[in-house]
């Protein structure tokens, strides 16, 4: 994915005519960005940028299972932006490119879990693992401020969208007799709360200097 932001970024560079372009720094949702952003007139410009999150512990107990996890979230995008308010206020659409996901891991440990609608007896070092992955490639519509044709020097940016896409979720287990309703209906409940969602939210704030 990273080589693939490296050739976006570019390409933008070799946008670069009469319009000065701009490198940026955000910060917030969905973390730590970079960019380089290409004005093409007095009303649309190009974007891409990288961010990420990086590695997050993600422990709790869901439907009744506790879970060891962790989480990681990085993701690249391309965007067009269009100053359609004047000034410097724009719409924003774009796709992502995305590496999100949250793997949780439910250990036995010897005891007992209940999984689905029955309590099944585990053995030291049985698990059951559920992954919530979002799509690859995603559009992402948004609103925001900056990036407009201006004099060379620092500016404000602020973005606010979303990535839209629904979060899917799978599981697998080394519990021995584990059916595959117990497994379904499982998942099921998890789908009822995080596999809702269906859009990776970006509120972010941030510096952006022009050449």
């Amino acid at each position: 994915m990273w080589k693939h932001a490296a050739a976006a970024l570019g390409a933008a560079f070799g946008l670069a005519s009469a319009q000065a372009g701009e490198i940026y720094g955000n910060i917030g949702l969905p973390g730590v960005m970079i960019g380089y952003a290409q004005p093409l007139n007095s009303h649309f410009g190009v974007r891409v940028d990288v961010a990420t999150l990086g590695r997050r512990n993600a422990d709790g107990t869901e439907e009744g299972i506790d879970y060891e996890g962790q989480a990681r979230a990085h993701r690249a995008g391309v965007f067009a932006d269009w100053f359609v308010f004047g000034g410097g206020w724009r719409l924003t659409g774009g796709l992502t490119v995305n590496d999100m996901r949250v793997d949780l891991s439910g250990r036995g440990n010897g005891g007992t879990i209940e999984i689905g609608s029955t309590t099944y007896v585990t053995q030291p070092g049985d698990r059951f693992d559920v992954r919530i992955k979002f799509p690859r490639v995603t559009p992402y519509l948004g609103i925001g401020y900056g990036h407009q044709p201006a004099g060379a020097g620092w500016g404000f940016v602020f973005d606010l969208g979303a990535s839209i896409g629904k979060a899917k979720v799978s599981a697998s287990t080394t519990i021995a007799g584990v059916t595959q309703d117990d497994i379904d209906r499982e998942l099921e409940e998890l789908r009822d709360g995080v596999g809702k969602v269906r859009a990776i939210p970006q509120l972010s704030l941030g510096v952006n200097y022009r050449f």
